[in-house]
């Protein structure tokens, strides 16, 4: 007697897409961590942030915004910016356009740390990206737009 709750086991081709998604997700953080951090002295997240809020009009961004942007939680991301407060790389304030959200902006000091750390996190991308075809890198784009969950304050 079958159930709604049987397992639906994977196809082949769905474990074999599967399988290579898993090592991508456990791999790469690590590949591309390790060098931010010999030589910069930044874990991934921190990278990222500080390079998604460099990016940013004016270099300010909505801390909920950015938590999505580096993948990582609220709680996460204001420990981060806390040590980066502290390190004078970025400052926060409320939203005068709403003030229910908090926007960090970087300092001149925080953009020196991620021009610095930047060449080193571009050639571990180059690695991962360059032996990717146009139509790879594009597929890749579209599978990892269909799987990012947006928060619904973003939407």
């Amino acid at each position: 007697m079958a159930t709604t709750d049987e397992p639906r086991w994977l196809n082949p081709a769905e474990k074999e897409a599967w399988t290579g998604l898993v090592s991508l997700v456990l791999l790469l953080p690590g590949r591309l961590e390790a060098p931010l951090q010999h030589e910069a002295g930044l874990t991934l997240f921190e990278y990222l942030a500080l390079s998604h809020v460099s990016e940013a009009p004016d270099r300010r961004l909505r801390m909920s915004e950015l938590a999505f942007l580096a993948n990582g939680s609220l709680s996460r991301l204001s420990n981060v910016v806390k040590k980066f407060e502290q390190r004078g790389w970025v400052e926060r304030s409320p939203d005068p356009d709403d003030g229910r959200y908090t926007l960090v902006a970087l300092t001149d000091a925080g953009f020196d740390v991620v021009e610095a750390a930047a060449p080193t996190h571009l050639r571990t991308v180059r690695q991962v990206l360059d032996p990717l075809t146009a139509a790879d890198q594009q597929a890749l784009a579209r599978i990892a737009a269909k799987l990012r969950v947006r928060p619904a304050d973003l939407a």
